[in-house]
């Protein structure tokens, strides 16, 4: 067994220290949904006398997280699937087929990774009202799944650069277009790409936040970001502080169960994918 060196300890420590800001806002936010407001209002981190779980169903009717939930459900699901399909496309046309410009589209991607994403947002909305787009959940998904990600291109390209050459050449000795190899042959053996990128891709929409807040300004149509951002707003005139950390538990449950259900995924598909790279 390799003896452990000092800094070895002290990468440990350092992990250990940056978990422990990470869980102990979580566990924070959770035990303070369940007090009262008087509770809450006279000492922030004694725990609950007796948990007050009505605050969950207060939370659920007041602050309105169902109908967010359902619309974040919407928006998150059509934009991580059509977004795949056309990243998956873009991967393979600048990784497995040779085309005049493939070396500039490549550069251009390239050089967008350096850029800010908020640069972006300006054109993007100017765009989507031209195009009558905004205050659309519909029109935000159009919006988001055009804009590409250049990072999920590479990422998706480094599992394809892997694939034999042979089976597309045997494919189309076969008579098979270029869709039916990119269909039949080429999705399926990046399926752990795909899984990688689309936990990725679930992940960052259902914490997706400035770009729904540009272009939703009617309350019905808030995903559940924008929601709990509008209550947070509203407490200084309601103050009922212990519902809306009821409200942010209840926002947390999906993105944290979808990581505990892929997390070997997650850390397997990003490794491969950075050795096959």
């Amino acid at each position: 067994m390799k003896k452990k060196t000092f800094m070895d300890v002290m990468w440990r420590v350092l992990m250990a220290l940056w978990s422990f800001t990470i869980i102990f806002p979580m566990i924070w936010i959770f035990y303070e949904s369940l007090k009262t407001n008087r509770e809450f209002f006279q000492s922030a981190w004694s725990l609950p006398k007796t948990p007050q779980w009505i605050n969950y169903v207060t939370a659920w009717k007041s602050l309105n997280i169902s109908r967010a939930m359902l619309n974040t459900v919407y928006y998150v699901g059509a934009s991580t699937v059509i977004g795949l399909l056309i990243t998956t496309i873009c991967a393979y046309a600048l990784t497995r087929l040779e085309w005049k410009g493939k070396k500039v589209v490549y550069s251009l991607i390239m050089i967008s990774l350096f850029l800010p994403g908020i640069n972006s947002l300006v054109p993007q909305y100017v765009i989507a009202r031209g195009l009558h787009l905004v205050n659309s959940l519909t029109g935000l998904i159009v919006m988001n799944c055009l804009a590409v990600s250049a990072f999920e291109i590479l990422l998706l390209g480094g599992f394809m650069q892997t694939i034999p050459k042979e089976l597309e050449e045997s494919a189309y000795m076969d008579g098979a277009s270029i869709f039916r190899v990119y269909w039949s042959i080429i999705m399926p053996l990046t399926k752990p790409g795909i899984m990688t990128v689309g936990i990725f891709k679930f992940l960052g929409l259902y914490n997706d936040f400035l770009p729904p807040l540009i272009y939703l300004s009617s309350p019905e149509k808030y995903t559940i970001g924008v929601n709990i951002y509008s209550a947070n707003q509203l407490m200084q005139y309601k103050a009922d502080w212990v519902s809306l950390c009821a409200g942010v538990v209840i926002a947390m449950i999906p993105t944290v169960v979808i990581y505990m259900i892929f997390q070997k995924q997650i850390v397997a598909g990003a490794t491969l994918g950075s050795v096959k790279g």
